[in-house]
């Protein structure tokens, strides 16, 4: 594994941020997966290797232990025995420390250990010493194990996030002068037909040609829902097709695919460091020298000022060989980026893509969020929410009114279809259609003459329309029918807010999100009813996106200190404003390429119920975070306290260094 000494105190811990899933985008993908599999393959043979020389070096230690105290060995031969499995399960951890120096970078944790073991071999030879050999072979035995843990939790973090990695398949079956050929996805070009049968992974993103199947999409959204496709539905790489079999239409290259993107996005994440991870490695920059300089003052000046060096020298020493065990910072470097890295994880299994370990922090200070409404808050698809017929049946109503808009490619003649399913099927003849641009469509339907409109059609024609007290209220889109010249009705229309808002906004209000706001284009009265329907805390409508970014901005000025603003959009019309808050979070929905280019956090499943996820698992993030500093620090601060009064021993000493570092990794990595 890299190990990257000169960035940080601990070089095992800057494993850790480079612990995601490395590839190399020039390269194919199928050299990228066999790496990959190589990868995993190394971590546990180098876990299983490590494992046996810890139970080995027991076995030797016990051994040692043994003959200490039934002979009766002149140190130096003592030294030997002891030697064996100092070696055994020290070797790799003196290598370190040797190749640190050579590079100039030396004060990490293997150096410190190095120093403290060997100078625990070594105290026996001072005058009224006592040897201190079974502590210094306990000493590394044990930082091994900490190691062996950390691997471990490096493993575990990396699984979290390995459900991703399946997501970009090896092959892909393309059709080729009438053969269907398995090649390497990204030999595959934009237009050609790929033919995907039941179990496979789609390989790229395109439209479908012939066929109908369900897509089961959780590798994607975290939802185990399978979504239907057919003839015109797009399809997007990563899915796992059903039963049937598609042809489909490549729409994308394997470069600009969503599964390319998001495996990107996810690996590039733990490059950028929340402020606690910055913070520790600054730390730990500067205080490995400063411990290992206060150890060898800690040794030296002590028995100088007593006037009795020699009597009191090997009592000091063992003193600052304590200090420099405690002092060892692995349990900050390695446990704080694998809680992060660990949350990021948690939070992909979910269908939350969290682009960097910043935006955790960001998320977890949430205290105002802004909606976007259309696509956002509400489906962005038009419904018919009620029927009023006038001298005529309300089914009567909508059969006409969905033959005269069937070939109209308006949204809300799709939703007068949509309610009307049977219109297709049931033979009545539409002729001489004629669609009048901002006012509605004319035609025939069998031998009446039928329209279909707004106000202003109505007014066109001469047709007096009855006022409706219900819709006089309604924030939505009123489309008129008339038959043969006389009023028959209305139907009212409007965009549905999402099942889950209301959810997603209740769980906001418990989690102490004090301010919620929308923001829309829309006109005042349907802002308003969503707003009140899903208990806003404010509502702005009728903006432009310049408007949108000015509200945003006064909002920033707003927020309380020391809390954060997150802005939920589309990701399409609402990039500036994603831009601009401290946390952009975008409805991604499935290949949304605008949204995962424009956010901080990408929800895949447009679910407005994942925001409070996303906040939840931030700040539970921070919490463990903060839980190992405190827990590290304060245990250091005790035994150095005790050791410097010389109540402590070297056993204590492995505790405060090995042991709360095992406890801090096993809290990194629990579920988020």
């Amino acid at each position: 594994m890299e190990k990257h000494n000169e960035s940080c105190g601990c070089g095992s811990a800057q494993r850790h941020s480079h612990c995601g899933c490395h590839h190399d985008h020039g390269h194919h993908h199928n050299h990228e997966h066999h790496h990959e599999h190589e990868h995993h393959h190394d971590e546990h043979g180098n876990l299983r290797v490590k494992l046996g020389l810890i139970v080995a070096t027991l076995v030797l230690l016990a051994g040692a232990m043994v003959v200490e105290h039934r002979f009766e060995l002149p140190v130096w031969q003592l030294l030997l025995v002891y030697l064996v499995p100092y070696l055994l399960v020290g070797h790799g951890t003196l290598r370190e420390a040797a190749e640190g120096m050579a590079h100039g970078h030396a004060f990490d944790e293997h150096l410190l250990m190095s120093v403290a073991t060997i100078g625990a071999l070594c105290i026996g030879f001072l005058p009224g010493a006592e040897p201190q050999m079974a502590e210094a072979v306990a000493v590394m035995l044990f930082f091994e194990v900490g190691e062996l843990f950390e691997g471990y939790a490096e493993g575990q973090s990396r699984r979290s996030i390995a459900h991703l990695m399946a997501i970009r398949p090896d092959v892909a079956r393309v059709e080729r002068e009438g053969l269907v050929a398995d090649v390497a996805p990204e030999s595959v070009a934009v237009g050609e037909t790929i033919v995907l049968r039941a179990g496979d992974r789609v390989p790229l993103d395109g439209v479908v040609l012939t066929g109908t199947s369900a897509l089961d999409t959780v590798a994607l959204t975290g939802e185990a829902m399978p979504r239907a496709v057919g003839v015109g539905d797009e399809v997007v790489s990563g899915c796992v097709n059903g039963s049937g079999v598609l042809r489909v239409r490549v729409t994308k290259s394997y470069g600009e695919s969503t599964a390319t993107r998001i495996l990107e996005l996810v690996e590039n994440a733990d490059s950028r460091k929340s402020r606690s991870e910055a913070f520790i490695t600054r730390f730990a920059r500067v205080y490995t020298p400063v411990v290992v300089v206060a150890a060898l003052l800690l040794a030296v000046l002590p028995p100088l000022l007593s006037g009795h060096f020699a009597d009191t020298f090997a009592t000091w020493l063992y003193r600052a060989l304590m200090f420099l065990v405690v002092s060892c910072p692995c349990a900050l470097v390695i446990s704080v980026p694998l809680t992060f890295f660990s949350g990021i994880g948690a939070a992909s299994r979910r269908g939350i893509l969290v682009k960097g370990a910043n935006f955790i922090d960001a998320l977890a200070q949430v205290g105002t969020v802004v909606f976007d409404k259309t696509g956002t808050l509400t489906r962005g698809r038009f419904a018919v929410s009620a029927v009023h017929p006038e001298q005529c049946a309300e089914r009567r109503l909508l059969h006409l009114a969905a033959h005269v808009e069937h070939f109209s490619t308006h949204p809300i003649g799709a939703a007068l279809r949509d309610a009307f399913p049977d219109e297709a099927t049931d033979g009545c003849q539409v002729t001489e259609v004629e669609e009048l641009p901002g006012r509605g469509i004319t035609a025939l339907v069998g031998t009446e003459r039928v329209a279909v409109g707004g106000l202003a059609l109505m007014r066109d024609l001469g047709i007096s329309i009855a006022d409706c007290e219900q819709c006089a209220h309604q924030s939505a889109t009123v489309v008129h029918v008339a038959i043969e010249g006389a009023y028959a009705g209305h139907i009212v229309i409007t965009d549905q807010v999402k099942p889950t808002s209301a959810q997603a906004l209740a769980d906001l209000r418990a989690m102490g999100v004090g301010r919620t706001v929308m923001l829309t284009g829309d006109g005042a009265e349907a802002a308003a009813e969503v707003a009140a329907q899903l208990g806003l805390t404010d509502c702005h409508a009728g903006l432009l996106p310049a408007d949108k970014a000015a509200h945003v901005e006064r909002l920033l000025a707003e927020r309380e200190p020391g809390r954060t603003l997150a802005m939920v959009g589309d990701g399409i019309n609402d990039a500036p404003v994603l831009a601009r808050a401290d946390v952009g979070i975008a409805m991604g929905g499935l290949g949304s390429d605008a949204a995962i280019e424009a956010a901080d956090v990408v929800l895949m499943d447009d679910d407005p119920v994942k925001v409070a996820s996303a906040i939840g698992i931030a700040r539970r993030t921070l919490a463990i975070a903060r839980q190992n500093v405190v827990l590290a620090i304060g245990v250091k601060v005790a035994v150095l306290v005790l050791a410097a009064a010389g109540l402590a021993t070297m056993w204590m000493a492995v505790f405060a260094d090995v042991g709360v570092t095992v406890l801090a990794v096993l809290n990194a990595i629990r579920k988020k």
